[in-house]
């Protein structure tokens, strides 16, 4: 029903109390005349003269099956404020529908839980820049009728809200270094502090790996983990990763992962020219005052990538991330160093390249350089004219070879005499 104005008995919709205060205002119509033409008691329109606010739709509460189970719900949530409802209903006896019991605990929850309250929170220039891993889904090629689903390294730089992302063969710890050392290096600063999650390539439980601490020494930077389940902590970065899903990838197709780092590097300048909000200047802009404040890049780059040492094998490959490749054959049986890249694979010895390949992102592949097959084929055929004068000449096709009997090893050995005739015929080999 409709609230009743002033003291009158009679009810009103807003559509006649509008029409009432114009007839009112702009026709300068009495109370009689608005009466007899909207049919209305004189009182109600008198109400509604009175009245500065509209009316509005009120209706008196019905009441819920719940509400005689409110006492107990209150008992549980002050000794257990996280108790879920369906722990809850088991314990009051609820036999009904289970969304309203589960409305009226988020009512009365917030009531014994203490509040957790999340301040905002102001960054510096050139104090932090956050770090994540986004996964774009299985739209990357990276072999025929094979797509991959890489991770996509982002980093904001929370003073000017500048962004940076590069896609990366995989998560491990040298790769992500070589991701950051070259996002930075775009940059042209370093911040004195990198904030990461719990990512395994990093660190994990506040202890970072051989590779991050490596690289934080280097840059003169600290890394920073975030605590478990504390997403304010890098709220930047994750507010980022949604602009990317949302913006970056409708529409889009790829024929390969660089195809994709070269689209990404096409549009980040347009996002970076977009007025963000919490600033209310353009990133692109705001990110030379964020430079500025930043250290100065390393005078000798850091050592980024992935970097192991075996020994060459007889089939002259060697395995990185689940692909085998090519060395120089000449190196069998010596120790090279293999060093993998974003993009490349480098396999020294001795400190001389021995073998160099552009680095696959699919795996169970098989890269093979033309040149290391054909040393390969030298070398054996060397190595069987070397072998053959070692043992001798070898008999010609058709010449026959004799054999002595089996009965004169046994002589020779002192055997028993053998089940047959000592005068057995000579078995003849044609080779």
């Amino acid at each position: 029903m409709l609230t009743p104005l002033g003291q009158s008995e009679g009810v009103i919709n807003v559509d006649d109390w509008a029409e009432i205060r114009r007839l009112n205002r702009s026709e300068q119509m009495g109370v009689k005349a608005i009466a007899r033409r909207l049919g209305l008691a004189r009182n109600t329109v008198r109400s509604a003269l009175a009245a500065d606010v509209p009316p509005r739709y009120s209706r008196a509460p019905q009441g819920s099956r719940v509400d005689e189970f409110e006492p107990a719900i209150r008992r549980l949530l002050a000794e257990f404020p996280e108790m879920p409802a369906t722990v809850i209903a088991e314990k009051i006896g609820w036999q009904h529908s289970s969304s309203v019991l589960r409305a009226r605990v988020a009512l009365l929850r917030p009531l014994f839980s203490p509040p957790d309250p999340a301040d905002r929170t102001r960054y510096a220039a050139g104090e932090i820049v956050q770090c994540d891993l986004w996964f774009p889904g299985r739209v990357v090629p990276v072999a025929p009728r094979v797509f991959a689903d890489p991770p996509v390294l982002t980093m904001v730089a929370a003073y000017s809200g500048f962004m940076m992302a590069l896609l990366l063969p995989s998560r491990q710890a040298g790769d992500l270094v070589a991701g950051m050392w070259q996002l930075l290096a775009g940059l042209g600063g370093v911040p004195k502090m990198l904030v990461w999650d719990n990512e395994s390539g990093i660190g994990q439980h506040r202890r970072l790996t051989v590779s991050a601490r490596s690289f934080a020494g280097t840059l003169g930077t600290r890394i920073y983990q975030a605590a478990a389940r504390d997403p304010e902590t890098k709220g930047v970065i994750e507010r980022a990763n949604g602009f990317f899903e949302t913006s970056f990838m409708p529409g889009r197709t790829f024929t390969g992962p660089g195809d994709y780092n070269a689209q990404l590097a096409d549009w980040l300048p347009r996002a970076n020219a977009r007025m963000l909000r919490r600033t209310g200047q353009h990133p692109g802009a705001l990110v030379v005052e964020d430079v500025e404040a930043m250290g100065a890049l390393p005078p000798v780059a850091p050592t980024v990538g992935t970097s192991s040492r075996v020994r060459l094998a007889r089939d002259y490959y060697v395995r990185v991330a689940g692909n085998d490749y090519s060395v120089d054959p000449t190196m069998i049986g010596r120790f090279v160093d293999i060093h993998t890249g974003l993009g490349e694979v480098v396999v020294t010895c001795a400190g001389t390249q021995v073998g160099a390949h552009l680095r696959s992102w699919s795996t169970h592949q098989t890269i093979t350089d033309p040149a290391h097959v054909t040393m390969a084929a030298e070398l054996r055929t060397a190595f069987q004219a070397r072998t053959a004068a070692t043992r001798g000449p070898v008999p010609a096709p058709g010449t026959a070879v004799g054999q002595r009997a089996l009965s004169h090893y046994d002589e020779v050995f002192n055997l028993a005499a053998p089940p047959f005739p000592p005068t057995a015929p000579t078995l003849q080999v044609v080779r």
